[in-house]
């Protein structure tokens, strides 16, 4: 979508994607990374995600990029860490503290470099299908050679062209085409055609 369009959900707090409590398929499924404790974890467009503080409890480097500043400041604030900031050159704002950086601006000009482990809980899943390529291929960039990606996608019958969009088991083997794809786990709740599905993507050593 269009930056200013998450800027206005932000400013407005339509937030209804942001979860009060870490995702239940991220606790279930992320030993199946076999992550080390050394290994850097990237987080694309992570909100204020309470996630990112499960992950910075168990590695020693956490990178979340928000285009959001005023989400990266709730997360801050709402946890209340005193994180200490710098501008880098290209604009972005890190926020650093202690295991955490947020960087605050657009993930596909952040200057980033490869990760290990990548985990996507709400990124792939707000791109619209025409930037939805874009996004796929920046984080095939940004995945390092070995590296992991734990993807959580949801499944509904869409009806509209707003996010969170739907992703099928189609798309996610067309997108990550040659890398090593595993889907981990399928819920589905109960009398309902609304699901979500978790994937391990692999990238060559």
């Amino acid at each position: 979508m269009e930056q200013e369009f998450w800027h206005r959900r932000w400013a407005e707090n339509q937030i209804g994607f942001h979860r009060d409590s870490v995702h239940p398929m991220l606790i279930r499924h992320w030993s199946a990374l076999t992550p080390r404790s050394d290994e850097m974890v990237l987080v694309p467009l992570c909100g204020k995600s309470i996630d990112l503080n499960w992950l910075a409890e168990k590695h020693a480097h956490v990178v979340g990029v928000e285009l959001s500043d005023i989400a990266v400041r709730s997360f801050f604030s709402e946890n209340l860490y005193t994180p200490q900031v710098h501008r880098a050159p290209s604009g972005h704002v890190h926020y650093c503290f202690d295991e955490l950086e947020l960087i605050s601006g657009d993930f596909f000009t952040a200057h980033l470099t490869p990760a290990p482990l990548i985990y996507d809980r709400a990124a792939l899943v707000a791109m619209p299908p025409s930037m939805r390529a874009h996004y796929v291929d920046r984080v095939r960039e940004l995945l390092a050679p070995g590296g992991r990606l734990l993807l959580i996608t949801l499944f509904y019958p869409q009806v509209d062209n707003s996010p969170p969009f739907s992703i099928d088991t189609s798309i996610v083997e067309k997108a990550f085409a040659g890398l090593n794809i595993t889907l981990l786990d399928t819920q589905k709740e109960p009398e309902s055609d609304y699901g979500e599905q978790v994937w391990l993507i692999k990238a060559a050593p």
